[in-house]
């Protein structure tokens, strides 16, 4: 049964890894794409590579996952709490995307975890609850938006005398590389939150003992986040490269830019897990706002912060529903 249980846990974080990359490959590439800087199957192949790439950058996410959200539950208990989890994080990323909506594949999975935790009885570290996921779910929109207003107004001046035709054909080719960082910083932070899961399985399964992270587990998760990516995410895509507003070539890189800024910044020096999708979106609507407020729809801006606010507690919930179910598998 433990072996089963190990099997299950795995296959499911693998399973929402995938889920989070088609879910959030339209963080990295709407823009471009929207653009019309890259060609969609061009993009994705791109975003693919560097979501690989980016799993391998650092480990800090993934410690603060694994061990910083609740304690380490133990038995087949434990492995059931994180079971219910994930899936819980999964039924929410497979809702959000169905309707388009650019949600949080990180906040499901913290709400799962706690709401399974809370459900089996294991204990919840509220501090870095707190500290690691709320307080950065709120700092990091405002931080995007603030950013991407000033970085456009920047650009906006430094290219006021340029020809606009020659200046937009330039930052469609800068875009190319905008967008490839901001697809690497997606895999150092997305991948590794499944890579915290995963050692938190193993640790329960008695088949580590340390919070290092086996080479295995690292190329297993980047690759089913680019495996998910390349299956793209048209419909939130759509979202976030037209609904929101129609962007040009300056906006989208002074978008993707700042987004990937602040996600390296986080990653190696706070160590914090952010949502991808909270920093892009908030930086297109703050990029967007330096052309008139009115330029961006602040109705489906509305409608995806709205999102945020309950990504959290639907996900805790739909996991502790599923852990009442599947909890006598696991005793």
């Amino acid at each position: 049964m433990d072996t089963a249980a190990l099997i299950a846990v795995l296959g499911v974080a693998f399973f929402f890894t995938y889920t989070n990359g088609f879910h959030d490959s339209a963080n990295a590439i709407a823009t471009s794409v929207s653009t019309r800087a890259l060609t969609p199957k061009v993009a994705l192949a791109m975003a693919a590579v560097m979501n690989l790439a980016g799993a391998f950058l650092g480990s800090g996410v993934a410690h603060t996952v694994s061990s910083g959200i609740i304690e380490t539950p133990t038995g087949r208990q434990g492995m059931g709490i994180l079971f219910a989890a994930l899936v819980g994080a999964i039924a929410w990323n497979l809702t959000t995307w169905y309707f388009g909506l650019p949600s949080s594949s990180s906040h499901a999975l913290f709400g799962g975890m706690v709401g399974a935790a809370l459900a089996g009885g294991t204990e919840v570290i509220w501090s870095g609850v707190l500290g690691k996921i709320v307080i950065p779910m709120f700092v990091s929109p405002v931080v995007g938006l603030i950013c991407g207003y000033l970085v456009m107004l920047a650009i906006l001046w430094i290219f006021r005398r340029a020809n606009p035709h020659r200046a937009k054909r330039n930052f469609r080719v800068a875009q190319t590389a905008s967008a490839a960082a901001m697809a690497l910083a997606h895999g150092l932070q997305d991948a590794q939150k499944t890579m915290g899961i995963v050692v938190m399985a193993l640790t329960i399964s008695g088949h580590q003992s340390t919070g290092d992270i086996p080479i295995w587990v690292k190329v297993s998760c980047a690759t089913a986040l680019s495996l998910g990516t390349y299956a793209g995410g048209w419909r939130i895509m759509r979202t976030l490269g037209r609904k929101i507003i129609e962007l040009d070539p300056p906006q989208g890189f002074a978008a993707e830019a700042t987004a990937s800024t602040i996600m390296y910044v986080t990653s190696f020096v706070y160590k914090a897990p952010i949502s991808t999708t909270h920093v892009i979106t908030s930086a297109i609507m703050g990029v967007g706002a330096t052309k008139r407020l009115r330029a961006v729809r602040w109705g489906v801006a509305k409608n995806i912060v709205l999102g945020w606010f309950i990504t959290m507690p639907a996900a805790a919930l739909v996991a502790a529903l599923i852990y009442a179910v599947v909890h006598g598998v696991f005793a």
